[in-house]
């Protein structure tokens, strides 16, 4: 799995209104993202579209949390959970993620995350989690 570097230990906070919007063709590959998920994750967007999602991935998250995902998504299901993940800068920010399989057709052509600012208590509880089990 790639290592994303650099990494601090700056964590960069965003408004709980705002959301982080992005779209994905069915490897991963980065087609649309709004305008809050440049801001917060300080790439550009001519960085971020093409590129695989996981861009954003910080090295303190489980692959086992991305096998869960991707093992919803490819089965047409969608998935919930808490995300940490990394600026371009090496800071990190934590998202409550929804992600969901785009059909046209009925066929699953790509994926759609929505990305909300977490309540501390689900965040404390991830990292919890996380220390204890990976």
């Amino acid at each position: 799995m790639k290592k994303n570097l650099p990494v601090t230990q700056t964590e960069r906070t965003f408004p709980e209104h705002q959301k982080l919007i992005s779209s994905t063709d069915l490897k991963g590959r980065i087609r649309h993202c709004n305008d809050a998920f440049v801001d917060v994750s300080g790439f550009s967007r001519e960085e971020l579209i093409g590129k695989a999602h996981n861009i954003v991935r910080h090295p303190d998250m489980p692959p086992e949390a991305y096998e869960n995902m991707w093992g919803h998504l490819k089965a047409g299901k969608p998935w919930m959970g808490m995300v940490k993940n990394r600026c371009k800068n090496g800071d990190f920010y934590w998202v409550s993620a929804y992600v969901t399989p785009v059909t046209e057709n009925g066929k699953v052509v790509g994926y759609e995350s929505v990305r909300t600012c977490p309540d501390r208590t689900d965040v404390n509880r991830a990292k919890m989690i996380i220390k204890s089990t990976f």
